[in-house]
């Protein structure tokens, strides 16, 4: 099932696609042109003195893949992987990187007007990751902003 949010005809140009995803219960969507792929789980080689949400690497295609949980980079409840898990692999800058998500809902098309600021109650940490809010279908799906929510060190790794 796909959702689209309806943008006005007369500003094609502010429109963007994003992929929604689940993680635990939320719901969380990242710009669709950062996506390379998304692949099933596989188990990662975890890397000593690695950061907790680095769930290791993966060898993608002859490259080495950083995989981030990304519920635990979040600050939600980690949960083993099993096969029903995905991973997306995505383009930050020049570098690729897995995360580590429940599930891949939705391709979601938005206008700029339909991202909501996200609200003054929540903390600066929450505000450094979550870019804005998209409701659709009585949901409310936290826009991620990747550049923030993955960490500089794994630019090293």
């Amino acid at each position: 099932m796909s959702a689209t949010i309806q943008a006005d005809p007369a500003n094609q140009a502010g429109n963007r696609e994003l992929i929604a995803f689940r993680v635990g219960r939320q719901e969380f969507c990242i710009n669709v042109m950062m996506v390379r792929e998304i692949r099933g789980w596989t188990a990662a080689t975890r890397l000593p003195r690695s950061p907790r949400y680095v769930r290791g690497v993966i060898n993608l295609r002859g490259a080495v893949l950083p995989i981030v949980d990304l519920a635990i980079r979040l600050g939600l409840p980690a949960s083993e992987p099993t096969a029903r898990n995905v991973i997306i692999v995505v383009q930050i800058g020049q570098q690729q990187v897995g995360l580590l998500v429940d599930a891949v809902s939705d391709i979601l098309t938005a206008s700029n007007a339909s991202i909501q600021p996200s609200p003054d109650v929540t903390s600066e940490l929450v505000k450094t990751f979550v870019k804005g809010l998209l409701p659709v279908d009585g949901r409310m799906i936290s826009l991620i902003s990747l550049d923030n929510a993955l960490p500089r060190e794994l630019e090293a790794a």
